[in-house]
C-alpha cells in the first residue's frame, strides 16, 4: 500500500452532522478495499484566494492514509460526484 494525503473542500452551508458524515463516508470507501486512514484533521472554515464556484469560503479537511492504487480511482470517482464537495487534491506522499 502506498501512503495518500487527500485536501477536501466543502461547501460552507453544510452542516456539522453532514460534514461528519461526509468525513465518514470518505473514510469508508478507504476502509472499504483494506485501506488504513492515519489521521483526519479538519481545517475548518477558511477564506479563498480567489472565487470558485460563486463561494468565497469553503470547510477544509485533509485525510492521511494507506491504500491501494484501485482504492483511489474509485474515491476519486465518488468525490467527483459528490455534490457538497467544492473541490479535491489528492497526493501520493513519496516514502523513499
Amino acid at each position: 500500500m502506498k501512503a495518500y494525503e487527500l485536501m477536501t473542500i466543502t461547501h460552507p452551508s453544510l452542516d456539522d452532522e453532514a460534514r461528519a458524515a461526509l468525513i465518514e463516508k470518505i473514510k469508508g470507501l478507504i476502509a472499504q478495499d483494506g485501506g488504513v486512514v492515519d489521521e483526519v484533521d479538519e481545517w475548518g472554515r477558511r477564506r479563498f484566494a480567489y472565487e470558485m464556484k460563486d463561494l468565497t469560503e469553503g470547510d477544509y479537511t485533509v485525510f492521511q492514509f494507506h491504500a491501494m492504487p484501485a482504492t483511489i480511482a474509485e474515491l476519486d470517482r465518488v468525490l467527483h460526484i459528490t455534490d457538497p464537495v467544492v473541490r479535491t487534491m489528492l497526493v501520493c506522499k513519496d516514502t523513499a
